[in-house]
């Protein structure tokens, strides 16, 4: 069976494009219309999209000594999450044009959490919310020696406040079997490291 798409590039048309917000990030109108499964072409939809771009995100890892690095800061989105607005998140952070998703990867670890990675292994690629916008994350996860190294990070100029915990394996397990772990970018990596975690010691 054929796994591709059945559409591409080709099968939908731009009729109008505006910009309703400029600020870090921009929000614009697209009207569109695209090919239909069933044969013919879609009525014009109108939709809204937040333009935020590329960007990457870090588990950080110690496959010798099986500890895992989160990192906890307040985030406005989510304010209504029953355990409040502090999030464990992966080191995480925007790429400006003219980077590579790993340079901004080591970037931020060294920013986030005073981390040295000793290597970058790729997890995925994805996009964030595609009904929405066109965010897309480069993930990995970034091999370390997280021994002692629990603190506060973040760069005062972005009004940072980061909190970096060391945990063991089996206590992030627990914190996401609880969901207490509920962003998007930690739950993907961390079904990745179950199931790559030997493949990941091996490497090291």
């Amino acid at each position: 069976m054929n796994k591709s798409h059945r559409f591409g590039q080709e099968d939908y048309r731009v009729e109008s494009k505006e910009t309703l917000f400029q600020g870090f990030f921009r929000i614009t109108r697209t009207v569109v219309t695209h090919r239909l499964f069933g044969g013919g072409w879609s009525a014009p939809l109108k939709r809204e999209l937040f333009q935020r771009g590329d960007a990457v995100g870090v588990l950080l890892y110690d496959p010798k000594n099986h500890l895992i690095g989160l990192v906890e800061q307040f985030r406005i989105g989510a304010q209504r999450d029953r355990f409040g607005p502090w999030q464990y998140e992966v080191v995480a952070g925007m790429i400006d044009a003219g980077q590579t998703a790993s340079e901004v990867a080591l970037k931020e670890c060294h920013e986030e959490a005073g981390l040295a990675v000793q290597e970058l292994v790729p997890i995925c690629d994805y996009l964030v919310s595609a009904g929405g916008t066109d965010e897309k994350m480069h993930l990995y996860c970034g091999l370390v020696d997280l021994r002692d190294r629990a603190g506060i990070f973040g760069l005062d100029t972005e009004g940072e406040d980061i909190l970096l915990q060391v945990w063991t394996y089996d206590e992030v397990m627990q914190a996401q079997s609880e969901g207490l772990l509920n962003s998007a970018a930690v739950t993907i990596a961390l079904l990745w490291l179950q199931l790559n975690s030997q493949k990941v010691t091996n490497m090291s």
